[in-house]
C-alpha cells in the first residue's frame, strides 16, 4: 500500500513538474512572437515610409507648417518671405499651409510639437536660431519630414538644409553703397554675430571697398532680431558719424534702421526680401535672400514626393540671391556696372569672401563684428 501511495505521489508531482515547464515555455513563445511582430511591424512602417516617399501626395488633406523665430511674421524680412513662400504654394499647389510664431527661444519646442502633434506632412523651421530645438524634435519623430533655413549642422534622414550664398547677395548692395555715398562713410547693422549673419558683413565691406576704396564702413551688432528700438539708435549714431548709406541684415531689428534712416533723409538698404515697400523714398535697394523660393521649393518637392534630405545651397547663379528687382532710387549707368559685377561673381572671376581668413587675405582686419 505504501509503494502505491509513493508512486501515486510521484506522479503527480512529475505532472506538476511537467505543467510548470509547459507554463513557462509558453509564455517564452508568446513574448518571442510578440518582438517578432513588433520588428515585422517596425520594418513594414519603414519600408512604407520609403515608399511614400517617392509618392505624389494628395494636395488638399497635405499639411506644411512653418515656425518663425522671434523676429515674426510680420518682420518684413526674413520670416515674412518665408510665410509668403509659404502662401504661395498654399495658392498654386493646393496645399494646406500655416504659421506658428515664436516671441522667444522658449516657444521653439512646443511650437514644432504643435504642428507634429496636428500631423502636418512638412514642418519648415525659419532660421539657424531653431536648429537645436528641431534636432530634438526630428530625432524624437523620425517619420516626419523636417526643413530648416540657414544651417546645415543637422545631419539627419528626415531634415533639409536650405542655404544660401547670402555673401554675394550684400556685396552687390555693398558695391552700390560704396558708389552712391557722398560722404564716404556707409553703415552696416547686423542682428547678432554668426557665421551665419558675418556673411552678410563679409559680401557687404567687400563690395564696399571694391566700389570705393577710400570708404569709411561703421558697423555695429545689435545682438536682437526683434528689437526695433535698438536698430534705429544703432542708424541714428551712424548718421551722427556722417553715415549717408545704411545696410542692415537684422530680420525685425532692421525696421528700426529703415526708420532711423528715413527721418535722417538718408539710404537705406534691406535684406532678405524687396524691402521697397517699407519706405519706397528711403530704401536704395535690398540684399535679396529668396527664403519665399526655397520654401516654395520644398513644399512642392515634399507635395510630388520628391524631398530629399541634406543640404540644398541657392546661389546667384539660380537666382536664390540678388539685388531687388525694385530700382526707382538707383541710376541707370550704376545699374549697368552692377550687371557687369553679377556676372563676374557668377563666372568666378570676382570671389565674394565668406569667412574671416578669406576677407582678412584681400582687406585686411576692418570687420569689427566677430
Amino acid at each position: 500500500m505504501k509503494k502505491r501511495l509513493l508512486a501515486i505521489t510521484m506522479a503527480a508531482l512529475m505532472g506538476c513538474s511537467l505543467m510548470a515547464c509547459s507554463s513557462g515555455s509558453s509564455e517564452t513563445k508568446t513574448d518571442t512572437s510578440s518582438k517578432a511582430e513588433e520588428s515585422k511591424d517596425s520594418e513594414s512602417k519603414a519600408d512604407e515610409s520609403k515608399a511614400d516617399a517617392g509618392e505624389k501626395k494628395d494636395a488638399k488633406n497635405f499639411k506644411v507648417g512653418m515656425v518663425t523665430d522671434v523676429g515674426g511674421v510680420n518682420d518684413g524680412s526674413f520670416n515674412q518671405s518665408a510665410w509668403e513662400g509659404l502662401q504661395k504654394a498654399q495658392k498654386e499647389l493646393g496645399i494646406q499651409a500655416k504659421y506658428v510664431e515664436s516671441k522667444t527661444d522658449a516657444d521653439y519646442i512646443p511650437n514644432i510639437e504643435t504642428l507634429v502633434d496636428d500631423d502636418y506632412d512638412l514642418i519648415i523651421c525659419i532660421g539657424y536660431q531653431l536648429a537645436d530645438a528641431l534636432k530634438t524634435e526630428a530625432e524624437a519623430n523620425p517619420d516626419k519630414k523636417f526643413a530648416i533655413v540657414d544651417d546645415s549642422s543637422i545631419k539627419l534622414d528626415n531634415v533639409a538644409c536650405l542655404m544660401f550664398e547670402q555673401a554675394q547677395a550684400s556685396y552687390l548692395v555693398g558695391y552700390v553703397a560704396g558708389k552712391t555715398t557722398k560722404s564716404n562713410t556707409v553703415g552696416l547693422v547686423i542682428g547678432m554675430s554668426t557665421d551665419t549673419m558675418n556673411e552678410f558683413g563679409y559680401g557687404y565691406l567687400a563690395g564696399v571697398k571694391d566700389a570705393n576704396k577710400d570708404a569709411t564702413i561703421l558697423q555695429n551688432n545689435v545682438n536682437s532680431f526683434a528689437d526695433t528700438g535698438a536698430g534705429k539708435t544703432a542708424a541714428n549714431n551712424m548718421v551722427a558719424n556722417k553715415a549717408d548709406v545704411i545696410f542692415h541684415a537684422a530680420g525685425g531689428t532692421g525696421l528700426g534702421v529703415i526708420d532711423g534712416c528715413k527721418e535722417a533723409g538718408i539710404w537705406a538698404i534691406g535684406v532678405d526680401s524687396d524691402q521697397s515697400k517699407v519706405a519706397p523714398k528711403t530704401i536704395l535697394t535690398s540684399a535679396m535672400k529668396r527664403v519665399d523660393i526655397a520654401v516654395y521649393d520644398e513644399a512642392k518637392a515634399a507635395l510630388d514626393g520628391e524631398y530629399k534630405s541634406g543640404v540644398k545651397t541657392y546661389t546667384l547663379k539660380d537666382g536664390g540671391v540678388d539685388i531687388a528687382p525694385t530700382t526707382d532710387n538707383l541710376d541707370p549707368e550704376l545699374l549697368k556696372e552692377v550687371e557687369g559685377v553679377k556676372a563676374d561673381i557668377i563666372s568666378g572671376k570676382t570671389v565674394v569672401p565668406k569667412v574671416k581668413a578669406d576677407f582678412e587675405a584681400k582687406y585686411g582686419d576692418i570687420y569689427e563684428l566677430d
